[in-house]
């Protein structure tokens, strides 16, 4: 793509004079229908060292309420994002809907500027691609607008223009030695770069590279793309909307435009496609209350010299327990978590959103909470809510649900290249065995404030929540990252069960 690039454009005073004050009016008025729309904008500018990238950035924001929008400063990882998965930085600071953030450098310095430097590993470079390529995907499908822009300068120019920082003492310390090692090996650095443009350059974040030799013509040309890439989102979104309101006045007319006769046939296909996982988890197991104390005991001593063996060598794990209401979730957190040292785990209790995480990437509020290199973070309900109450009581449409499978896979692949150890466990228990649980917290007064109006609701939908937890069992159970069906009828058996997968999962890592 580089080489096709004609860097001779440029633009006369005039002209640029000319077309400034409507572009920048227009991408004013755009910025406020972003935020009514709830539109999430990322732009980010990468490219070759004294192409402009601040500039251009300055010149951009000018137009720009500044109120809506904020500026990140892509430098080196700090020692806290140095103990995450690379992309963890990245989904912190991805906007809130109707909010701009505009990125100088980016993700892609992990293939760019860390690879020229031979601090990202070969081998890791098919994973990161891969990995950036999913985090835009997942955003772009969540309705965010990705413009990224390489702004581009031929080797000449760019040591010209490092020559010119260097000679003042108030500019020298913007050039670096890798500065000047990337300029003395243009091309090689340039070869990197044109291999991320034909890995990355794709139908839902496209790259636009940007002529830079002449700044007039650049400013202009980031302006007409990123007011293109606004207009083109705004006039979906309002189609979008348009249609909706089409479908929900047709559904109030027919109910839903299928008989129930059609709604129940593919509901029985689905169900005959569906292998039953959870109907193969033998629920009759259990212990006497003896063999449970000995082997509690023993397992929680073993956890706790393992944790600190976790923290030795710097492995974050990561536990999920999912599960039907009074299926032991709480209790089996509890028993694991009893010995260990609290300063080296957290535990997160994942309820529903609140306004600033519905505001974001469903997945944002989970990628804050994972654990740094060492610690542990232990999930009391996880991200896969999205593919159960979430799904079955209409909190996210079917198309999102349904490609959720894959974006919780990548983010676990994600967190597993990073080192970390990713397990899920689900507390399986049957429907009369929930029952009498329940009614067991309601006669306790010190229990009465688990159970609600809801969970009984709940209940009722059991046959939906099955359907849908086999599903998930089965797409999203990987050999990185497994999910593991705890019999939960008796609780003992069930604690002790997670305890010795947890033990064996980390001592097998350990011996690797």
């Amino acid at each position: 793509m580089l080489e096709k690039v004609d860097l001779t454009k440029s633009m006369v005073k005039d002209e640029y004079k000319a077309k400034m004050p409507m572009l920048m009016a227009r991408l004013g008025e755009l910025q406020r229908q972003c935020k009514t729309l709830n539109i999430p904008v990322m732009i980010v500018f990468e490219g070759f060292g004294a192409s402009g990238k601040g500039l251009q950035i300055g010149e951009l924001i000018q137009s720009l309420d500044p109120r809506g929008f904020k500026v990140f400063a892509i430098k080196e990882e700090s020692e806290e994002e140095q103990m995450h998965p690379f992309l963890w930085r990245f989904w912190t600071k991805t906007p809130e809907k109707g909010r701009i953030a505009i990125y100088d450098g980016s993700w892609y310095r992990k293939v760019l500027i860390e690879r020229f430097d031979k601090r990202t590993k070969k081998k890791e470079i098919p994973d990161i691609f891969q990995s950036i390529c999913s985090f835009e995907k997942q955003l772009t499908d969540d309705g965010y607008v990705m413009i990224k822009l390489l702004l581009d300068i031929d080797k000449k120019e760019q040591k010209k223009r490092f020559q010119k920082l260097m000679d003042s003492k108030e500019t020298a310390w913007r050039v670096s030695q890798g500065d000047l090692e990337r300029n003395a090996r243009y091309q090689e650095y340039a070869q990197m770069m044109e291999e991320m443009l034909h890995i990355t350059d794709t139908d839902y974040a496209p790259w636009t590279i940007i002529e830079a030799m002449d700044r007039r013509f650049a400013t202009v040309k980031i302006y007409t793309v990123v007011i293109k890439a606004l207009e083109e989102q705004i006039e979906h979104v309002k189609k979008s909307k348009a249609k909706e309101r089409a479908a929900e006045a047709i559904a109030e007319m027919d109910g839903e435009g299928k008989s129930p006769a059609e709604n129940t046939a593919a509901e029985i296909d689905q169900k005959e496609l569906t292998e039953s996982v959870l109907a193969k988890a033998d629920l009759s197991l259990s212990l006497t209350k003896k063999e449970y104390k000995d082997k509690l005991k023993k397992l929680q001593k073993r956890l706790s010299l393992l944790h600190g063996e976790l923290y030795r060598r710097r492995i974050p794990v990561v536990l999920g327990f999912e599960g039907w209401d009074a299926g032991g979730k709480g209790g089996a957190i509890k028993r694991l978590t009893e010995k260990m040292d609290p300063r080296g785990f957290v535990v997160n209790p994942t309820a529903s959103p609140n306004d600033i995480e519905k505001a974001h990437h469903y997945l944002w509020r989970f990628w804050r909470a994972m654990p740094k290199a060492g610690h542990i973070a232990i999930f009391d309900r996880t991200w896969y809510g999205r593919v159960m109450v979430e799904r079955i009581e209409g909190f996210c449409t079917k198309q999102e649900w349904q490609r959720a499978y894959k974006e919780m896979n990548d983010m676990e692949k994600d967190l597993v290249n990073a080192g970390a150890i990713v397990m899920k466990f689900w507390m399986q228990i049957d429907k009369d065995e929930q029952e009498r649980r329940f009614k067991a917290r309601q006669e306790n007064p010190q229990k009465q404030w688990k159970i609600t109006d809801e969970d009984w609701r709940n209940r009722e939908k059991w046959d939906q929540y099955k359907e849908a937890v086999n599903e998930m069992l089965i797409r999203t159970s990987t050999e990185y990252a497994p999910w593991i069906v705890v019999e939960g009828n008796d609780k003992y058996y069930a604690r002790i069960k997670v305890l010795e997968t947890v033990v064996e999962a980390i001592e097998k890592r350990i011996k690797e």
